[in-house]
């Protein structure tokens, strides 16, 4: 993996040997018609009680909720 990759939730680098997921990102405009991609830390981290992935899922949902309603 790319050390450049960074957590789209927390900024941090994802470093090799650390679990992450990726989310692909639907965007008719890319010009090259490449996928593209936010990635996120799955591990938790010292104190956290949720992961990045898990944070970044809950925060989504809860848009979902709000826009519904």
């Amino acid at each position: 993996m790319n050390h450049t990759n960074k957590c789209a939730y927390c900024g941090s680098p994802i470093e090799a040997g650390q679990r992450w997921v990726r989310e692909k990102i639907y965007e008719p405009a890319v010009v090259d018609g490449a996928a593209n991609y936010r990635r996120y830390h799955v591990e938790l981290f010292n104190g956290q009680e949720l992961s990045c992935w898990e944070n970044h899922r809950m925060e989504m949902e809860l848009q979902r909720i709000a826009y519904a309603a």
